[in-house]
């Protein structure tokens, strides 16, 4: 039987669809996890060891020290764990991507900084120290502008500003969001970078040695212009001209062969305006969430299992298949604490809607982005056309009724008593 060392992220969407996906393939997994064991969710399989993905050098140490044997694999869940996934697999002399190129993919600066060095599309960009201040970047900056916090994901941290006090707010706030989520967010500072316009897209592929295969092509319908950038649909296969979508291709094939990716999930995001394709980001893993269900009747086969194919040596052909599909993240209306529902059923029962999956539980805070990183759920369509996968999609949402209250509800003194 293979083994697997499966690094699990506390709050993973996807972590029991690896770990059906490798009982399916009758794979064992040796799990660990960025949280204590005893305190595992029900999942039917407590991790062997706890560790803070945070601190690769010194988690992989704990792993040397405590695993039995040699894995036949490591796979990271999530981003948290792709930087310690890439170390374990070179100390256990594993092929997969080298530490420093996961490294520096995750680095929104070093990402610029790698655009630019190779003659990619790239918007002006500045690194803002934590303790430096903004209004010394003024002059040099075309509004509108990007704040951006250097290593999260899902939009958390990212906002718009259209002019010097946005800028301000920004920054701070931007600040506080990082100092609470990055251990290191003293010595990371920010990234500031021109907004870039145009409709952005994603491209979802896997690489074998080099060599990138295009899994799908996603349209993403809804503008993402800010302040705020949560992202919601992502519809396949693209409507763009085929020429457009060539150009894509070529593209992420060249930032990962110029990056040193050579193995495993890719998911790439870009916009797309009249002077070309803008990488906004590059990651050496499969997209998140749950949104990876959608390529299952592409694949034929859960996208988990595709990736644990690969890894283990038995990479899969893409089986195409007609029609469309697409997946919405349910976005967060505001922040507050969830208390349930109502709709599920008239939504599920929406023509081209194969499912709804609510992942939030009631009593959780959630919050939108750019403080949160999170959804509500993710609503999941099959069509003939995209836009009629599209269509269901809203169709359903607008179904859903999120019954969100206040954090801490206002309190009304009692009135005094008549003397």
């Amino acid at each position: 039987m293979k083994r697997v060392l499966l690094l699990l992220p506390t709050t993973g969407y996807r972590n029991q669809d690896f770990l059906a996906a490798a009982k399916n393939l009758d794979v064992e997994i040796v799990a660990a996890a960025n949280y204590c064991h005893q305190l595992a969710p029900a999942w039917g399989l407590a991790p062997i060891m706890a560790l803070h993905f945070d601190r690769p050098e010194q988690a992989a140490d704990t792993v040397l020290r405590e695993i039995e044997g040699t894995p036949d694999a490591v796979l990271a869940v999530d981003d948290s764990g792709l930087e310690l996934a890439a170390l374990l697999a070179e100390r256990f002399g594993l092929p997969g991507n080298r530490p420093e190129t996961v490294r520096r993919l995750r680095d929104k600066l070093a990402f610029r900084r790698l655009l630019k060095e190779h003659a990619f599309l790239s918007p002006g960009f500045h690194h803002l120290p934590t303790n430096a201040d903004p209004l010394t970047l003024v002059h040099a900056l075309k509004f509108p502008v990007v704040v951006k916090a250097r290593r999260l994901s899902a939009s958390r941290g990212v906002i718009r500003a259209d002019d010097t006090a946005a800028l301000l707010r920004a920054v701070n706030w931007v600040r506080a969001i990082q100092a609470r989520a990055d251990r290191d967010a003293q010595e990371l500072g920010l990234v500031i970078e021109d907004f870039i316009a145009g409709r952005e897209y994603a491209l979802e592929g896997m690489l074998d040695g080099g060599t990138l295969t295009p899994l799908a092509l996603f349209d993403k319908p809804d503008p993402l212009d800010g302040p705020f950038f949560e992202e919601t649909l992502y519809v396949a296969p693209s409507r763009l001209p085929d020429e457009t979508q060539r150009h894509i291709r070529q593209e992420v094939t060249r930032i990962c062969r110029v990056a040193g990716l050579t193995d495993g999930p890719v998911h790439a995001e870009m916009r797309v305006n009249e002077q070309g394709v803008w990488l906004l980001e590059v990651a050496a893993r499969s997209i998140g969430g749950l949104c990876g269900r959608v390529l299952t009747h592409v694949l034929g086969m859960r996208l988990e299992e595709q990736i644990l194919r690969q890894a283990l040596g038995k990479p899969v052909a893409v089986a195409r298949s007609d029609g469309a599909a697409g997946v919405m993240m349910i976005p967060i209306p505001r922040r507050g604490i969830y208390h349930g529902l109502e709709g599920l059923a008239a939504a599920q029962s929406v023509a081209g809607i194969t499912d709804v999956a609510i992942t939030v539980q009631p009593g959780h805070i959630i919050a939108p982005p750019p403080d949160g990183a999170s959804y509500l759920g993710f609503i999941f369509s099959r069509a003939t056309r995209p836009a009629d996968a599209e269509m269901a999609l809203r169709t359903a949402h607008r179904l859903l009724h999120f019954d969100i209250r206040p954090e801490y509800p206002a309190t009304v003194a009692p009135a005094a008593e008549p003397s």
